[in-house]
């Protein structure tokens, strides 16, 4: 059996949990549950189960409505409450659609009616496992695949932009690791899906993770997974991501923020493609590619102690680095009319960006990249009205941007520029709110308003 066939076998024995007051109906239920693949549990009423599942870990629960004592409804009330990852099946004796839509609203995603042919629960059983299945991959890709496979998001022709593309393409091919650098919002998690979807496990999980979001006590747990017991509240095993990831690609975002004794476990874990769960004895054989991704400078923290040197060799196989927004100016307007298209909807026309508007963007130098032009556009379009965006609709940021240069010690500005600058300032600060920047200045809104006229500065509508 292949490593990858026994990481298959292992995830798909499931749990299952029958309740039935009937000694006969769980036996059957048993053994069909086990025929099915299934390791079946049997208690005969409401109150063992509920002890059963504060205990043990249960991905199937197979119950009766007419218990002694607590209802199978309350059951099922329970368990949609504290349990929701528990798939329900209800055994009942009323088939009728109204039956059926009572029991869906109190959490079951099917039942099967008395008396049941073996076969059917059978089919029942096994239809739910692959629902159980398709449940866990969806909750794991979710927020995961936000983009398309490929260039997706990847706009820019400028030169810069080429070389990331031949780069993606190149790499996409193999299995070695990459590491990838830019600055925040530059697009890093884009061309780690890029490399994934463009090669041979693009079938296979691509399982992102913000490395510098986690808890450091709890990054080690997420990455390995653990065994029951393993710490105070681990009632039941768990998977970690680099499992999960198994086949596919693990993206390890912001690597750098990474603490320093969990980078000699991760070291361990790619070179001998084995993990050890938190709180086990046992190795686990994994196939997973690694790309990563940082901000920092990595080789000035290497120097400085919090990143180890060899994991940095290892990672660092092949280097994509991102050019910052500011460097690639000339593809800002092609990443506007993307997003203007994005943000419109899908019913609407885009909307057109004004000549001037479209002049600030391409002057402003986006601290913040790709990102945060994607959100100055989302913003424009949400608050704007009619078919253009003008200058009025931009952060404040952007409809009143400095260009001033820091004076000199000692240095004297005329009145008239300080007033200027005075005025800017207020305005940014105000969000654009032109009556609150004239109270706060200490003028009246006329005054301001004529000022704005005399610098030049965006003057509003009469």
């Amino acid at each position: 059996m292949t490593e990858e066939a026994a990481v298959r076998t292992e995830v798909a024995v499931r749990n299952i949990l029958i309740v039935d007051d009937e000694p006969e109906v769980r036996r059957l239920c048993a053994d069909v549950a086990a025929q099915t693949g299934l390791k079946p549990f049997a208690v005969p009423s409401a109150e063992e189960a509920v002890e059963h599942l504060e205990h043990s870990a249960v991905d199937i629960l197979l119950t009766d409505l007419k218990l002694p004592g607590t209802s199978g409804a309350d059951l099922l009330r329970r368990v949609h409450d504290l349990y929701p990852h528990v798939a329900v099946v209800v055994l009942t004796q009323f088939g009728t659609i109204d039956s059926a839509v009572e029991l869906t609203r109190l959490g079951a995603i099917d039942y099967v009616t008395k008396p049941f042919r073996i076969e059917e629960l059978r089919s029942r059983l096994e239809r739910v496992v692959k629902a159980v299945e398709l449940q866990e991959e969806n909750h794991l890709l979710r927020e995961q695949l936000r983009t398309r496979p490929g260039f997706g998001e990847l706009v820019g022709t400028s030169e810069k932009m080429q070389r990331v593309y031949k780069l993606i393409e190149k790499v996409s091919q193999h299995d070695y690791p990459v590491l990838i650098l830019g600055e925040s919002g530059t697009g890093k998690e884009l061309v780690a899906r890029s490399i994934h979807f463009m090669g041979a496990r693009k079938e296979r999980p691509f399982v992102p993770v913000d490395c510098s979001a986690l808890v450091a006590t709890l990054i080690e747990s997420e990455l390995f997974g653990y065994v029951k017991g393993a710490f105070t509240g681990a009632m039941q095993a768990k998977r970690g991501l680099l499992e999960a990831a198994h086949g596919g690609t693990l993206f390890l975002d912001e690597i750098g923020d990474m603490p320093v004794d969990l980078q000699a476990k991760l070291l361990r874990a790619i070179q001998e493609h084995e993990i050890k769960p938190v709180g086990s004895t046992e190795r686990r054989q994994i196939n997973v590619r690694i790309i990563a991704a940082t901000n920092r400078d990595l080789d000035a923290a290497v120097k400085a102690g919090t990143f180890r040197q060899d994991l940095y060799f290892r990672l660092n196989v092949v280097q994509v680095k991102l050019p910052p927004l500011r460097d690639r100016k000339r593809d800002i307007p092609l990443l506007v009319t993307s997003f203007l298209e994005k943000f419109s909807g899908p019913d609407a026309s885009p909307r057109v960006i004004s000549e001037d508007a479209m002049q600030r963007l391409i002057a402003y130098d986006w601290p913040g990249n790709v990102r945060e032009l994607e959100n100055a556009i989302e913003r424009a379009v949400a608050l704007g009205s009619g078919p253009f965006v003008h200058v009025a609709d931009l952060p404040s940021n952007l409809q009143y941007p400095t260009t001033d240069r820091i004076p000199e010690k000692d240095e004297l500005l005329p009145l008239e520029e300080l007033e200027r600058r005075a005025i800017l300032r207020m305005l940014r600060e105000t969000g654009g709110d032109k009556l609150a920047a004239a109270r706060m200045l200490g003028i009246g809104k006329t005054t301001l308003y004529r000022k704005l006229k005399q610098y030049n500065v965006d003057p509003p509508e009469a």
